[in-house]
C-alpha cells in the first residue's frame, strides 16, 4: 500500500475465502482510483473492536460478511433505508467527522446478477428465499422491488422467517407481491427462482430444502461461490434446474459499495467475465 492509497477491507469470520480484495483491486485499476483493500479476520465476539481498530488505522470503509451483518448497523450513526428495512448492513463508510454510514448492497447485487448477468427477469416470478439471517434480510427488499409475484421465506426457525416477512409486509403490499414464511419441511410448492441465503454451503451441510421446490429450468442461486457452493450447484443440476453461484452477486454488490465509497461506478460485467474466465 502506498501512502496515498485509501484503506478499505472486508471484515468477517471466516474471511480467508473472500475474493473481494481481488475485485476491488481490479475496480481501482480500471477506474484509476488509489485504494488498498485487504481481508480482516475478527473474533466472533470482536466485531466492534475490529471496526474501531480499522478506523484508528485510517480505514475509509469496509464490507461486512458473515456473521456480522446484523450487528453492523448498531455501530452506525446513519443507516440507509435499505438497512432500516433489512436490519442488516454489508457496507460501512467512515466519515472524516467520525460518522459511520451503514448501507446494504447485497440485494442490489443479487438482483443485478440475476436480471443482467443471468438474463432472468424477476417480474411476475415465484421466488423461494432460503434463510432469514443477514444475507436474506438484505436481499428481500430489492427482490420485492424487482416485481416478483410471490416470495416464500423458508427458515428452520420459523419465528425468524416470520419476523423478516413482517418487517417487509408493507413493502410487499405496496409492490402487490405475496410474501409468506414457512419452515423447509412445510414447503409444498415449486418456484421459478430459488436463492440459498443460508451459510449451509460454507459448513458443507446438506441442501436445506427438498428437491421438489425446483421446477424444470428453475434458476437455483447460492449466495456462496467457489468450492463452498459446489454441493448446492450439483444438487440443482441433478434435478433439472439451472445452477448459479454467488460470484456475480459478489461482484455486483462490490460495485455498488465501490460507487458509495468512490463516487465512480466500476465496469462490473467486465470484471465478472474476467473472473469467470480465470476460474
Amino acid at each position: 500500500m502506498t501512502s496515498s492509497a485509501d484503506l478499505y477491507c472486508v471484515m468477517g469470520n471466516p474471511v480467508a475465502h473472500s475474493r473481494s480484495p481481488a475485485i476491488h483491486a481490479r475496480f481501482a485499476e480500471l477506474t484509476g482510483q488509489a485504494i488498498a483493500y485487504e481481508r480482516r479476520l475478527v473474533p466472533m465476539d470482536g466485531f466492534v473492536q475490529g471496526v474501531r481498530d480499522f478506523i484508528a488505522e485510517g480505514g475509509r470503509g469496509c464490507n461486512i460478511t458473515v456473521p456480522f451483518k446484523i450487528e453492523a448497523p448498531q455501530l452506525a450513526t446513519h443507516c440507509s433505508e435499505r438497512v432500516r428495512l433489512a436490519g442488516a448492513a454489508n457496507v460501512l463508510t467512515f466519515g472524516a467527522d467520525g460518522g459511520i454510514h451503514a448501507d446494504n448492497t447485497d440485494g442490489l447485487g443479487l438482483v443485478a446478477d440475476i436480471t443482467r448477468n443471468a438474463g432472468v427477469s424477476l417480474a411476475g416470478r415465484d421466488v423461494l428465499l432460503v434463510g432469514a439471517g443477514g444475507a436474506a434480510a438484505g436481499a428481500l427488499g430489492p427482490l420485492l422491488q424487482a416485481g416478483v409475484r410471490h416470495i416464500t421465506v423458508a427458515n428452520r426457525t420459523l419465528d425468524k422467517a416470520q419476523a423478516l416477512v413482517q418487517s417487509h409486509s408493507a413493502l410487499a403490499t405496496l409492490q402487490k407481491s405475496e410474501l409468506i414464511a414457512l419452515t423447509p419441511q412445510a414447503l409444498e410448492a415449486n418456484f421459478d427462482v430459488i436463492i440459498n441465503a443460508t451459510a449451509s454451503s460454507l459448513s458443507g451441510a446438506d441442501v436445506p430444502v427438498p428437491a421438489h421446490v425446483l421446477r424444470p429450468g428453475s434458476l437455483a442461486c447460492d449466495m456462496m461461490y467457489g468450492p463452498a457452493a459446489q454441493g448446492f450447484l450439483d444438487w440443482a443440476r441433478r434435478h433439472g434446474a439451472t445452477p448459479r453461484d454467488g460470484l456475480g452477486m459478489l461482484v455486483e454488490q462490490a460495485a455498488e459499495a465501490f460507487l458509495l465509497w468512490r463516487g465512480v461506478r466500476p465496469p462490473s460485467a467486465l470484471v465478472l467475465q474476467e473472473m469467470q474466465q480465470a476460474a
